[in-house]
């Protein structure tokens, strides 16, 4: 199935809200909340990501999201050729260690998904979310990558069956009203890409009904001490834990071309309750049996060894 046609982006001010939700629009909405977008590149004339510097610095808000945006256009296609199989269409799984939501329950009783108003946020093609709809969930499946949402399209279109709604918008400026949803969640989405994750919680709590879960799964924090390498050179610590400086690759005129951000373990907790959440669970899937393939730096030897991920687990007081 050829992709959607793009069309161009619409800036729309931080305190914009819509009225209601967006959940049964059958279009891409399309919402760019990156701040100053007439200082970004025109279309195809983005640097060659392979002659990038990477380095530790700091990334503000609006070079973070623009980065991010750029990037996961760039290479949504060859992350959908490269992990499209093991994600699926329509499965729900939380991390490279394969842990699946249909398993591990951690939005709750499977039988509280039908009819519940759920937004997926970072949620790529909306696998995710599609397995939500398969069990009667109305999901909502937000991204900042056009290019994304436009997979997931293809996939929508591609099986004949119903179509997620998919909006496209940056996580730390929700464009939906208060209390809009019943459930919250985010498999390794947006929340490692996003420069002020204090304002991406409170965000999500806004959005989120009184009593409502907030689920989200991140590139364990330990990781950051560690090269990102799957082989024996990855199981040595060579950086500070402590160090949140951002991660950052820039092109000549040392724009950022990606970005990605760390916190530590007692980061998010205190992030999460400062928004006000209660965190009930925190996950650290140990790596399967059986479970040979390699995913970036994850790997069977170092995720023997060490934790990959961490899954959070909260909820809206």
């Amino acid at each position: 199935m050829p992709p959607l046609p793009t069309r161009p982006l619409r800036a729309v001010p931080e305190q914009r809200r819509f009225p209601q939700t967006t959940p049964y629009a059958t279009g891409t909405t399309t919402l760019a909340t990156t701040p100053d977008p007439l200082l970004e590149p025109a279309p195809g004339t983005l640097p060659d990501e392979d002659d990038d510097d990477a380095l530790r610095r700091e990334a503000e808000a609006g070079e973070s999201s623009r980065a991010s945006r750029h990037w996961w256009d760039r290479n949504a296609d060859e992350y959908q050729d490269e992990h499209g199989e093991f994600l699926g269409d329509d499965r729900f799984t939380w991390c490279p260690e394969g842990l699946d939501e249909a398993d591990a329950r951690l939005l709750g009783d499977p039988a509280s998904l039908a009819g519940a108003d759920i937004l997926e946020i970072g949620a790529g093609a909306a696998q995710c979310s599609r397995w939500l709809a398969a069990r009667g969930a109305r999901p909502v499946a937000l991204d900042i990558s056009y290019r994304q949402l436009q997979h997931s399209r293809r996939i929508d279109l591609g099986r004949g069956g119903p179509v997620v709604p998919v909006v496209q918008a940056d996580a730390a400026v929700l464009p939906f009203a208060d209390g809009s949803f019943d459930l919250a969640c985010s498999a390794y989405g947006a929340v490692p890409f996003s420069a002020d994750t204090e304002q991406l919680m409170r965000e999500v709590h806004r959005v989120l009904r009184p009593g409502g879960r907030w689920v989200f799964s991140v590139t364990h924090p330990i990781r950051w001490a560690f090269p990102d390498e799957p082989g024996p050179e990855g199981l040595t610590a060579t950086a500070p834990y402590f160090d949140r400086t951002p991660y950052v690759e820039q092109d000549e005129q040392g724009r950022a071309t990606y970005v990605e951000h760390h916190r530590t373990i007692g980061d998010r907790v205190r992030e999460l309750t400062a928004a006000g959440f209660r965190l009930l669970d925190l996950v650290e899937p140990e790596w399967p049996a059986g479970l040979e393939q390699e995913w970036g730096g994850w790997s069977p030897l170092r995720g023997r060894l060490i934790p990959g991920t961490a899954i959070f687990v909260s909820r809206r007081d």
